[in-house]
């Protein structure tokens, strides 16, 4: 299934933007975000979701959130906002929830080892939370940018040994990093969610599909017999339906 997920929607009131993202597309991951933070919509939710012939897949929220915080307060904060994330998702029956797996300290230099560990700990919670709530959570590796954890698969492998959480392969931060094979490689078969956006290589410039250097068509061959959700991870609506578009030429 092909949808569509951006920062932008997240600045407009929801009902507004259902409509919409339902002329274009059939599956939409909500960035739960200000005015979409998904326990503020629940209700108004209940009531729309029904009318428009629409699947959902939410990202949770980054903003003031990180679960590899030195600070064990802010620490298990992010951890609380994550479990009412999971919660309101259980409640609006949305089975996959997107997470960020932290950063390290911005302050004090290598803290990297110590931001790992507390990383290790938030989602261990959230692996029992998963199961508790009944809604898959798929950790997402992350661009070339300071201070950011989980960038490299290695990074990954290490985040993730001993739970049985999934993974959110996003193909442009795997690009930053020069990864994508790697990843593909290493963790195919735990993708539970691709995010797809182009660039250069260099920066996470969420760029339409074909204005970068990622080559598509050999990253979807590669992904193989990968049934799951791409979502187009755009920085405006008009980007994301013509990477859809290019998109699904690719596929066929």
């Amino acid at each position: 299934m092909i949808g569509i997920s951006c920062t932008e929607f997240s600045a407009y009131d929801f009902k507004e933007v259902l409509p919409e993202v339902a002329k274009e597309f059939k599956h939409w991951e909500i960035f739960a975000e200000a005015e979409h933070h998904l326990r503020g919509i629940e209700g108004l939710f209940k009531t729309m979701k029904d009318a428009y012939e629409l699947s959902y897949s939410i990202h949770a929220p980054i903003s003031d959130i990180n679960l590899a915080s030195l600070n064990e307060r802010i620490r298990e904060d992010s951890v609380i906002e994550m479990l009412a994330t999971l919660e309101s998702a259980a409640n609006l029956d949305i089975g996959l929830v997107t997470v960020h797996p932290g950063l390290t300290c911005m302050a004090v230099p290598y803290m990297e080892e110590k931001a790992v560990m507390k990383a290790k700990k938030s989602l261990g919670a959230l692996d029992r939370l998963s199961d508790e709530y009944g809604v898959a959570v798929a950790i997402e590796n992350m661009p070339s940018f300071p201070f950011m954890l989980g960038q490299t698969a290695e990074d990954m492998k290490d985040l993730l040994d001993g739970t049985n959480l999934k993974m959110c392969f996003d193909i442009g931060h795997a690009n930053t990093m020069g990864q994508i094979d790697e990843f593909i490689s290493q963790f195919k078969d735990r993708f539970i969610n691709v995010h797809i956006h182009d660039n250069n290589g260099k920066m996470d410039e969420h760029l339409t599909l074909g204005e970068g250097n990622i080559d598509f068509k050999k990253v979807l061959k590669d992904l193989g017999n990968y049934k799951g959700n791409l979502i187009i991870e755009s920085r405006s609506y008009q980007s994301g339906v013509e990477s859809r578009n290019i998109l699904s030429e690719l596929l066929g």
